[in-house]
C-alpha cells in the first residue's frame, strides 16, 4: 500500500490509486531534504528541487511529475490537476538533471488556501517513449499514465504550500 501520510492527506484518492513504493525518491529544495506533508511558503519553492531517484539498474528510465490537485483553490479545484513539472527518462540511481525536462518548471504560487504538490515517480517501458501534454491545466495522472504505458506510480511524495501572507494549517476530515 502507499504511504499512509499519502491516504491521510487524500492523495491516494483524489490523484492517485494505491500503489506500493518501490523506488527512493527523495527531494530537496535549497538542498534540504522534503518530507510529506511539510509546509512551505511560495518563496520557498521558487526554484525547482533536485529529486534523486534510487535504483541499481542506469538502464531503467523513469518519468518525473509535479502536479497541484487544488488549483486554483482546495474549496473549487477547476484545474486540477495543474501540471507544474515534468522530466523524463531519469536513469535509475541519478538525479533529475540527468533527465528530459520537457515540461519547464513552473514554480507552485497559490493565491488561495494551503495546495498540495505532489511528485509522482513512475517506471516508463523505455527511453523515448513518453511525450509532453499540449497545456498544464486539468492534467490528469491516471489517464497519462494509461496513455504512456506507465502502470501504477513507483513512489510519490507530497508538500503543502501556501502564498507567503497564508495563516493556517491544512485541515482533513
Amino acid at each position: 500500500m502507499a504511504n499512509d501520510s499519502l491516504t491521510r492527506a487524500h492523495i491516494v484518492g483524489d490523484v492517485l490509486d494505491p500503489f506500493v513504493s518501490s523506488v527512493p525518491l527523495t527531494v530537496m529544495y535549497d538542498g534540504r531534504p522534503v518530507f510529506n506533508g511539510m509546509e512551505f511558503r511560495s518563496p520557498a519553492v521558487t526554484l525547482k528541487p533536485r529529486v534523486e531517484i534510487g535504483g541499481d539498474d542506469f538502464r531503467v528510465a523513469y518519468t518525473l511529475v509535479m502536479i497541484d490537485p487544488d488549483a486554483p483553490n482546495p474549496s473549487n479545484p477547476t484545474l486540477r490537476e495543474y501540471l507544474h513539472w515534468m522530466v523524463t527518462d531519469v536513469p535509475a540511481s541519478t538525479d533529475d538533471s540527468f533527465g528530459r525536462e520537457i515540461v519547464p518548471y513552473e514554480s507552485p504560487s497559490p493565491t488561495m488556501g494551503i495546495h498540495r504538490i505532489v511528485l509522482v515517480l513512475y517506471q516508463q517501458l523505455g527511453r523515448g517513449t513518453v511525450s509532453a501534454p499540449q497545456v498544464r491545466q486539468n492534467f490528469n495522472s491516471r489517464s497519462f499514465a494509461r496513455r504512456f504505458n506507465l502502470g501504477k506510480p513507483v513512489a510519490a511524495m507530497y508538500f503543502n504550500c501556501q502564498r507567503p501572507t497564508g495563516t493556517g494549517g491544512r485541515r482533513f476530515t
